[in-house]
């Protein structure tokens, strides 16, 4: 090795080895300068810095509680009434850092005045929390990781039905053709039955509970405030569709009811955001059947006479929506084998079925069910 090359080695050695000294050093004189003007300084970008105010990790103690503390950054599958930081940030993207400033250090509603006692940030501090917060709405937080688990077995059984099958037909290794022949039966057969029940839990979504654009409890409304369910889902009796609320429907409270007891003024101020700006506030889907089904709330809700919650569950004790039943065919067929028609009562029935009608006249039959009025019919929701 020779002397130049040598003598360049240790000097990117001895750099490399100076360099966290060198950082250490360029912090040590940045935080000298921030105490010195009284301001904090994370040595690290605006976004970094905003990340750790809003977090609360700083380096001298302060009065008040993290934003973090209320205002939840991950996803989380139970109602937090604060809103999420992602929130936040989408409200005040616009916004100059005098408003952020005048809601978060100054506010009007009694929620907010209580958590936020005794907050003081800067200016600068404040566009480095929303320059986190800017980030922060940009981000993915929450994404649903594919389950690899079904997909490594089924290739591994995949594996397995190749070896048995070039065993059985070409290297003849295994004494006794029974083995690989019951590994292929056995392996294509649980293939087969795994492939089938991906097929079936297709579109199904048991327990969905997503995130709404508007924090709306059931429990408050339905139970606390009962209301009824058809004051807001006006058309359950005579549509389709149970349909959803326009927002002007929900101004016939909050015109008057502007802050709530949990969620303060920011997610009733979203209803009035909407008739202000003329647009339609967004609400996520949960009960969804494929396109190739027939459902309507008229027949069972009106007709059927069926409660809410025997296919929503007990909605009015939900502060958080989610899919109860998994709305499969075999679900829904169980229920037509089990529930009696109201037969007697119904002319449209009487007249339609007059056998059935003249059995259950005669005592032949006790009760007439969904099955037995075409309930199992495919073309009775399939066509």
């Amino acid at each position: 090795m020779s002397k130049p090359y040598r003598l360049t080695c240790a000097l990117f050695i001895f750099i490399l080895l100076l360099a966290p000294f060198q950082i250490i050093a360029s912090e040590a004189d940045s935080a000298a300068k921030d105490d010195h003007s009284g301001h904090f300084d994370y040595f690290l970008n605006g976004e970094k810095r905003g990340e750790r105010l809003f977090k609360g990790l700083t380096r001298t103690p302060v009065e008040w509680q993290s934003c973090v503390s209320c205002h939840n950054i991950d996803y989380i599958d139970t109602l937090n009434w604060n809103p999420s930081a992602k929130d936040i940030a989408g409200t005040f993207a616009n916004k100059s850092i005098a408003e952020f400033r005048s809601v978060l250090m100054s506010p009007l509603g009694k929620k907010m005045e209580e958590s936020h006692q005794n907050y003081s940030f800067s200016d600068e501090e404040l566009s480095y929390i929303k320059s986190y917060l800017m980030d922060l709405n940009s981000a993915v937080l929450y994404e649903t990781k594919p389950k690899v688990n079904n997909l490594i077995v089924f290739f591994f059984l995949g594996a397995l039905i190749t070896l048995a099958l070039v065993d059985l037909f070409f290297t003849k290794k295994i004494k006794y053709k029974i083995i690989p022949i019951l590994i292929f039966v056995l392996a294509f057969g649980y293939q087969i039955q795994m492939l089938a029940e991906g097929a079936m839990a297709l579109g199904r979504k048991q327990n969905y509970a997503p995130i709404q654009p508007i924090k709306f409890s059931h429990k408050i409304h339905a139970t606390d405030n009962k209301i009824d369910c058809r004051y807001c889902h006006t058309t359950v009796d005579d549509s389709k569709s149970a349909g959803i609320p326009h927002v002007n429907l929900c101004l016939n409270c909050h015109v008057i009811v502007r802050e709530g007891t949990n969620s303060g003024k920011f997610e009733i101020n979203k209803i009035h955001a909407a008739i202000e700006n003329n647009t339609p506030v967004e609400w996520v889907r949960i009960h969804q059947l494929p396109d190739h089904v027939f459902f309507s709330h008229a027949q069972h809700a009106n007709v059927g006479k069926r409660d809410c919650q025997e296919c929503h569950g007990l909605v009015e004790e939900m502060h958080v929506v989610k899919q109860v039943e998994d709305l499969s065919m075999g679900w829904c067929l169980d229920c037509h084998d089990k529930t009696a028609v109201d037969f007697r009562e119904n002319g449209y029935y009487s007249e339609s079925f007059k056998k059935l009608h003249e059995k259950l006249t005669s005592g032949a039959i006790d009760s007439v069910r969904v099955t037995d009025v075409g309930g199992r019919e495919c073309a009775r929701c399939h066509y």
